[in-house]
């Protein structure tokens, strides 16, 4: 079926970023990424696992404006999901550094989850399974 369709492989998601220094630091300082690659002002590549996130700045040709003129921007209701193992403590440990969480913890059936905001407004979701 790959052959058939021409995708070879997931490569990773992009995150729009106004700054990608302080993204970089963001991802790497307060939740365990690992920086493969930059290219500042405009691009850098952070992992963890099997994912990698590619942070575009202004100067990136992954920002580079639609056809009809529409901008693209961070924010929205996409995200990323990391899992974690103990989420009460997560949220204390990032909340006393400061950072902006969008909702209060919620918790449902398949287990407990809550978003944080990286600098830019792009969404990160911390859930721990339900056990």
């Amino acid at each position: 079926m790959q052959e058939q369709s021409g995708v070879k492989a997931f490569h990773g998601v992009r995150y729009q970023c106004s700054d990608v220094s302080r993204a970089v630091a963001f991802y790497t300082e307060h939740l365990g990424f690992t920086l493969e690659h930059q290219q500042l002002p405009a691009f850098a590549n952070v992992s963890l696992g099997g994912l990698h996130l590619l942070l575009s700045g202004p100067g990136a040709s992954g920002s580079r404006p639609m056809p009809n003129g529409q901008h693209q921007q961070p924010g929205g209701w996409n995200r990323i999901v990391l899992r974690v193992a103990d989420l009460p403590e997560c949220i204390e440990r990032l909340k006393k550094t400061g950072l902006h969480f969008r909702n209060d913890m919620e918790v449902g059936p398949g287990g407990r989850q809550t978003q944080v905001e990286d600098p830019d407004g792009n969404a990160v979701e911390l859930f721990e399974p339900a056990r």
